[in-house]
């Protein structure tokens, strides 16, 4: 399971990849983040595309293991939330992945 720290910078980030376009409102931020309590508004029926889980499952299996893809992913996450100046205690704990499963 991705290890989310709930900082919403991926919500804030949609204009850096044309696959969120339909969900950027507009100034590069989800239509459906919150921006008084920084959550997802829809957060149980949020698009296949904000589920890591579910998208490993769906598209990246027989490509990788599930532990290289929630590695990438939290790498992504991590380098994110410190280009936006995420305090080191408040990002994403990078996980060691010795055996790469």
């Amino acid at each position: 399971m991705f290890p989310c720290t709930q900082c919403g910078i991926c919500c804030k980030s949609l204009a850096q990849s044309a696959t969120y376009q339909e969900l950027d409102r507009g100034d590069g931020t989800c239509l459906h983040f919150n921006e008084q309590n920084g959550l997802c508004s829809i957060y149980e029926t949020r698009p296949l595309l904000c589920r890591i889980d579910d998208m490993y499952e769906g598209f990246f299996a027989k490509e990788m293991s599930k532990m290289q893809y929630i590695t990438a992913n939290i790498m992504l996450c991590y380098q994110a939330q410190a280009a936006h100046g995420v305090p080191m205690d408040n990002r994403i704990k990078v996980i060691n992945t010795v055996s790469g499963d």
